[in-house]
């Protein structure tokens, strides 16, 4: 078993608030960092990626939500991977990395419940394999600013967030761009030394 965690930053765009009503249309990984006993070490979100848009599993979708993305439903109908085929290769994908970094690839989320919701279950219905977070294995952003901040979950926003931990990168509603994006917030977070 791995003695390290390798923090695999995830982010989905949906085309409705639940999965199975509803469908994820894409998602993005990014290796941010491994952490162990001795600290955290950064990873390049830019190298180790993973992105693919999916085709809808339902005629179900939220005309708002689906603006958020910026996809285009007609094109996703026509040509997004299939589920199956999509969630069985990043699956593969995310046990490849921790083979690679020889840790134990977690799912880090800001904020963890939607991004999650909508990958686990994705993973568990389609993929060949499962999850390979299994069902436990994740780490909530907005959580840990929330400790180290020492304020209510509630306030553990980004918009009351000191603007050092923020990343450069924009926030762009591509899932690809927005993991990479929450990578460094999760390490900078990770790193701060909270209010103290």
């Amino acid at each position: 078993m791995a003695a390290s965690d390798l923090l695999i930053s995830i982010d989905v765009e949906a085309d409705g608030p639940i999965p199975g009503p509803y469908s994820m249309i894409s998602i993005g990984c990014s290796a941010a960092g491994i952490c162990t006993a001795l600290g955290l070490r950064r990873l390049d979100v830019d190298i180790d990626t993973f992105y693919t848009e999916l085709r809808p599993i339902s005629d179900q979708f939220v005309p708002e939500a689906l603006a958020v993305s910026g996809l285009d439903r007609q094109h996703l109908l026509d040509h997004g991977e299939d589920p199956a085929q999509a969630m069985t290769r990043c699956a593969r994908w995310v046990t490849a990395m921790g083979v690679k970094h020889s840790a134990s690839p977690v799912f880090t989320g800001y904020p963890l419940g939607f991004d999650w919701l909508f990958s686990y279950w994705y993973f568990m219905k389609y993929s060949e394999t499962g999850s390979p977070f299994g069902h436990s294995r994740h780490f909530d952003v907005k959580t840990a600013y929330a400790l180290r901040a020492g304020v209510p979950v509630s306030q553990a926003v980004k918009s009351r967030m000191p603007s050092k931990l923020m990343s450069s990168r924009p926030h762009s509603h591509n899932a690809l761009d927005d993991a990479k994006e929450q990578g460094e917030l999760s390490c900078n977070i990770i790193e701060w030394d909270g209010h103290r």
